[in-house]
């Protein structure tokens, strides 16, 4: 199972939509996922098209329940998956985001709090993928994602202040691995929200790449124009219509190959729903 940390330390730059993207693009490809809604704001848990029903509880309080806790029970299922045709019984669960995960999103959690959403994990069968969608602060909740995870995704913006901020997260991360001599042994760079128009961002893009090297993945994701719709009616990107969306799957499907390591062989035919 392969569990991947979206992080990003400076709000703004699109870390849940990069999260969405790859997620659709995982429903795409028929891989058993679940998204770990982390952030309290639960963003990603929303834009899934999900919330909580009858006795099901959100991912803080499993948290607090430790090795009594069940995410798997809890999860909720995306209705993407219901808009997807494939015959195959597409897997997209999430563990809904929730206030009540900021009791843990502090900087002092004791190792054993830190282990809490990995011991929770490891009780899953269902899954070949976890994305975590992270708060963007390096406070408990972030800590405890790295923790649990075997790759992390850092999410930047090709601007100055983003490119310096992925670069302090790229050095808290190698400290954190350090101190905690984690299972977390891979670290890469989403550059998001690219305009190739715009000179700065071009500058900057060439910077990451001088910085970052081989940790720099592509694609480069380019600016969405219709994100806030797509986002706004619950919708994968995978099943919007339009040119533009189909291009910008393409581009989350790379992602995940190289997340994965799958091969774009293995992908199942899409069914594109109407726009609502």
């Amino acid at each position: 199972m392969q569990v991947v940390s979206i992080s990003s330390l400076k709000g703004g730059v699109g870390k849940t939509s990069v999260t969405l993207g790859l997620a659709s693009a995982a429903l795409a490809a028929g891989i058993p996922t679940l998204i770990v809604d982390l952030d309290p704001h639960a963003d990603a848990s929303t834009g899934l098209g999900v919330a909580l029903s009858g006795p099901q509880q959100e991912v803080g309080r499993q948290i607090k329940a430790g090795r009594r806790g069940d995410l798997q029970a809890n999860a909720a299922v995306s209705p993407w998956t219901q808009r997807d045709k494939s015959a195959q019984g597409p897997v997209l669960d999430v563990a809904v985001g929730g206030s009540f995960g900021t009791v843990y999103d502090r900087p002092d959690l004791r190792p054993r709090d830190l282990r809490r959403l990995k011991t929770l994990l490891e009780k899953t069968t269902k899954y070949q993928l976890v994305l975590i969608d992270c708060p963007p602060s390096l406070n408990g909740l972030t800590r405890m994602a790295w923790t649990a995870s075997n790759q992390a995704v850092l999410v930047a913006e090709p601007s100055l202040f983003s490119v310096a901020g992925t670069e302090r997260t790229m050095r808290a991360l190698e400290m954190f691995r350090n101190e905690f001599n984690t299972s977390l042994n891979t670290t890469s760079v989403v550059a998001n929200r690219f305009r190739d128009s715009s000179t700065e961002q071009r500058f900057r893009l060439s910077e990451m790449r001088r910085m970052f090297g081989a940790q720099l993945l592509n694609p480069v994701l380019p600016e969405q124009p219709d994100w806030q719709q797509i986002q706004g009616a619950a919708y994968s990107v995978h099943q919007w219509p339009g040119e533009s969306a189909r291009s910008t799957a393409r581009h989350f499907d790379q992602l995940v190959q190289s997340l994965t390591g799958t091969s774009g062989a293995a992908k199942r035919p899409r069914v594109r729903a109407a726009a609502p």
